[in-house]
């Protein structure tokens, strides 16, 4: 978890006064560090639907295609979060169609949103970080929008009163997705932005990539330019240094989508 140190470091440097910078910087860190400690199943990265319970994606997609709905329309603001939760959870192409399906089912009027609240309550976020999971992804559908609007609000305070999350920490919740949607919008968004896309790159695959596949393109990009991989054709000076390069990239892209995907 990084978000409080970057966001609090750019607000204090754009006062122009070091001491200001520094200042949010230990004050991110220490956000940080709480939101690290009650977090720690997941992270802005991704999340792996095998550390997740049985039924938490049908339930949380159904949820969402009827937070979307709330307001009469789904906008393809709506989709596109729906659809970044599916990629974050790691979700191959068959379940990408059953979340789907889960979604539609979701925005039907007769959709039992405070039913299947409680039963997935009991029968699979039985932990405090699955439910606080659960309603960060749908606040990420309900903010993904320029405002999100009063019907909205309330299906996000019943699923918290669902789960037992109070006001504080929805606020916390909130305070978080906005300064991170902010963050992702400004200049030195576009510049991180464009070091994850680079970092895709170097390695040879898709942002759509699995969390295997990328683990597989780094070993086999290692294995084919390490330096030592190449002493026994004896190569020369300018060779080695251009092995010694291409690994360094390959080794700098990896430990960066290992962070943000939380590779293990």
């Amino acid at each position: 978890m990084y978000w409080g140190k970057v966001i609090g470091t750019l607000l204090g440097a754009a006062t122009l006064k070091p001491m200001l910078a520094l200042l949010g910087l230990i004050l991110g860190h220490q956000f940080d560090r709480g939101f690290q400690s009650r977090y720690r199943a997941f992270s802005d990265a991704g999340t792996r639907t095998g550390m997740l319970p049985d039924g938490f994606a049908p339930a949380l997609f159904q949820c969402m295609g009827h937070l979307a709905k709330a307001d009469g329309r789904v906008t393809e603001d709506e989709i596109r979060a729906a659809r970044g939760v599916m990629h974050r959870l790691n979700l191959g192409p068959a379940a990408v169609r059953r979340a789907i399906g889960h979604f539609e089912e979701g925005k039907s009027a007769t959709f039992a949103f405070a039913a299947t609240l409680k039963r997935v309550r009991r029968d699979a976020l039985r932990r405090p970080e699955h439910r606080l999971l659960f309603v960060r992804l749908l606040l990420e559908v309900g903010l993904s929008k320029p405002r999100m609007r009063a019907k909205e609000r309330a299906l996000i305070w019943e699923a918290c009163t669902a789960f037992d999350i109070g006001r504080v920490e929805l606020a916390q919740l909130e305070a978080m997705l906005r300064a991170q949607k902010g963050f992702r919008q400004s200049p030195a968004g576009d510049a991180d932005r464009d070091r994850v896309h680079s970092a895709y790159a170097v390695l040879g695959v898709a942002p759509d990539a699995s969390n295997s596949d990328i683990k597989k393109a780094y070993r086999r990009l290692m294995n084919q330019s390490h330096p030592d991989k190449l002493a026994a054709s004896k190569p020369d000076a300018k060779a080695l240094a251009a092995a010694e390069q291409k690994t360094r990239e390959v080794r700098s892209a990896y430990e960066l989508l290992k962070a943000r995907r939380s590779i293990r």
